[in-house]
């Protein structure tokens, strides 16, 4: 099997190591070229410049920020890849763009899949992420091998745009965990507390959670190295924020959150890691 990847941003590179490691990637590609050239250089395989360089893949992975780009990416490969050919999607879009991507693939009996994944940057580089995934079963069959690669899990939600709407719930739950853990954490620097102390005390009860284990340190350290940008949590909070409007759903966290994050862009940390949050709730 033959497997391209366009996206070698921090979630897409590790993938593509995984993929070569076991022997799957054919051509990588990416919007700066440069960055596609140079893993491709180091792993000894081919640095697309267009979707034409793709045509000989039985699998196309995508892993790009917006729903523009996949579409525009897949709107490229519909016209090249092979029939029989399968696209999966691990960007975070909206539902409605899933289902645009499988409907301009089918005619050219190509398959799609919406995959996003959970698990930040640790887990791509770890090839632990967890996958939902939306599309049709005998797809999901004949490119889990692919997906394996990198993650831990990998879940069938149903059908094409399940794997998005299960993303939106999951971002919903880690926009208030962060909320929560940000928090807490300004609370207890109020307070005068031992972060050596305050954290696996926090980890050993109820209060334990991801961020917190991953996070916890680093933001009272004041470090904000990305694992997932402020800019990214926010265009995903619009989408499930549609979503919630859509279904009638009050999600009151999302909304905070959508004002949080609107705000660190506005100072300048749309490029920081998510747990600048953390920079707001201290005040002042």
């Amino acid at each position: 099997m033959k497997v391209g990847l366009i996206g070698l941003g921090a979630m897409g590179a590790p993938m593509a190591r995984y993929l070569h490691a076991k022997g799957l990637l054919t051509a990588v590609g990416n919007r700066t070229q440069a960055k596609a050239d140079a893993l491709a250089a180091e792993l000894g395989v081919r640095a697309a410049r267009s979707a034409a360089n793709f045509a000989d893949c039985d699998v196309v992975v995508l892993c790009v920020s917006l729903d523009a780009d996949v579409l525009e990416n897949v709107n490229a490969l519909a016209e090249v890849l092979k029939p029989g050919a399968v696209v999966i999607d691990h960007s975070t879009v909206a539902v409605d763009t899933a289902r645009r991507c499988a409907a301009m693939l089918s005619p050219h009996d190509i398959g799609f899949l919406d995959a996003p994944v959970s698990g930040g940057v640790e887990g791509a580089r770890n090839g632990k992420l967890s996958v939902m995934v939306g599309g049709e079963a005998d797809v999901v069959e004949r490119t889990s091998a692919v997906i394996a690669c990198y993650a831990a899990r990998i879940t069938h939600m149903g059908a094409t745009g399940a794997g998005q709407a299960t993303k939106a719930v999951n971002q919903v739950l880690v926009a208030g965990i962060n909320e929560a853990v940000s928090e807490g954490l300004a609370l207890g620097e109020k307070l005068g507390l031992d972060p050596e102390k305050l954290l696996p005390t926090l980890m050993a009860g109820a209060a334990s959670n991801w961020f917190l284990e991953k996070r916890g340190a680093t933001m009272l350290r004041d470090e904000f190295t990305p694992g997932f940008k402020c800019a990214h949590m926010l265009k995903d909070l619009r989408i499930v924020s549609a979503i919630a409007r859509d279904t009638g759903t009050r999600l009151s966290t999302v909304e905070q959150a959508l004002a949080d994050y609107a705000e660190l862009i506005e100072r300048g940390q749309g490029e920081a890691d998510t747990s600048a949050l953390i920079t707001l709730k201290r005040g002042g």
